[in-house]
């Protein structure tokens, strides 16, 4: 039987006030009031708040308040918990590598799909995260990137109140495995020690290309570009990764270099190197486009980082093969390159951050413009 507007309407705001009611326990955030006549601004500011204390978890390392937000008796709930736990605790291993401090960080959430019911709400949600960080000795001087992540989310109602209980997503964390065996103080000490670079003088095609990965990186992007991917072009996340249809985008449309037989995009159709990561980078090199400034784990590769430029790009090897690549769109207050790419989608993010594992290589190129 189909409900009616008004009684879907009723069961809304019933089902959107106890959830309010619930999360106000957990009290690391404080909530904003819900209004009475917009059901789509108060699901929007529920689950914005179920995000703001999630990644206060992972600001104040507090695993507990996350913890307290799944259905850890359940085997989905207990697994989307884990995750969480294991993405807490790579941030903050991360951070200790780079020398640097999480300040804030900032989630924005956009709800694509909603279904309410009177047990359990279901979500196709959107979530643009920029993660700010310093330098101790730079406290001033806040970096700024942005995740963008694309979350299938489920919430159940049980005798205490509304706690998750699925909850999937691609993972810009998922290849960071480990940092253990990376000699921290070292690199830290590095890092430090750079300067600034001035990148102001990069030429028009570089420019150009860092203007369309910023417009174009989707969830990653400011909201005045609308979250969204160019539409010219066709998705292929669903088909195994988009990270090497946007490299090629970057370059055509962002720096002008021409299609030729070997590299090219059809009404929807593409050819390897156009598609494929690791065709895309050996079709850069082989072509004379581009050459190689450095090659292999990270402790071998990070010193060389710092040569990188807007519009050149790093390629992530994993088990023998080249699986992403990512555009070089800036660099932080300590010169540390900035990379924008799909799959996961970033803006301006630390080149290694997601791929700090030892098993990896890491191939830096320079493009040639």
């Amino acid at each position: 039987m189909r409900l009616s507007k008004k009684r879907k309407s009723l069961l809304l705001i019933a089902s959107i006030s106890t959830i309010y009611i619930i999360i106000s326990l957990f009290k690391p955030i404080e909530l904003v009031a819900l209004a009475d006549n917009n059901s789509n601004d108060e699901i929007c500011d529920i689950v914005q708040n179920i995000f703001s204390i999630k990644n206060k978890a992972i600001l104040n390392k507090d695993l507990d308040s996350i913890k307290s937000l799944y259905a850890t008796d359940t085997k989905y709930g207990q697994w989307a918990y884990e995750y969480e736990q294991r993405k807490a605790k790579y941030v903050n291993n991360w951070a200790e590598k780079q020398g640097i401090q999480f300040v804030d960080i900032i989630p924005r959430i956009v709800i694509r799909k909603s279904k309410v019911g009177d047990n359990k709400c279901s979500f196709s949600i959107l979530c643009n995260a920029e993660y700010k960080y310093i330098y101790p000795d730079q406290p001033e001087q806040i970096n700024s990137s942005r995740i963008g992540t694309y979350h299938s989310f489920q919430l159940t109602k049980r005798d205490s109140g509304w706690i998750i209980t699925k909850e999937w997503y691609t993972d810009p964390f998922a290849d960071s495995l480990s940092l253990e065996s990376i000699k921290v103080d070292t690199i830290k000490e590095y890092i430090a020690s750079q300067p600034s670079r001035d990148l102001s003088g990069i030429n028009d095609k570089r420019k150009g290309a860092k203007e369309y990965a910023d417009k174009y990186c989707g969830a990653a992007t400011k909201e005045e570009y609308g979250f969204k991917y160019n539409n010219k072009y066709r998705d292929f996340n669903p088909e195994g990764g988009d990270c090497a249809n946007f490299a090629s985008q970057i370059l055509h449309e962002g720096a002008k270099f021409k299609e030729n037989s070997t590299w090219n995009y059809d009404n929807g159709s593409a050819t390897g190197p156009w598609v494929n990561a690791g065709k895309f980078t050996y079709y850069m090199l082989n072509s004379g486009r581009a050459s190689l400034v450095a090659k292999g784990s990270y402790e071998k590769v990070y010193k060389a980082s710092y040569k990188l430029l807007p519009g050149d790009f790093v390629a992530y090897e994993k088990k023998g093969d080249i699986t992403h690549v990512s555009m070089v769109t800036g660099a932080d207050s300590k010169g540390y390159s900035l990379v924008t790419c799909h799959n996961s989608d970033r803006n301006d993010v630390p080149w290694d951050l997601g791929w700090s594992d030892k098993k990896i290589k890491f191939w830096l190129i320079r493009v040639h413009y």
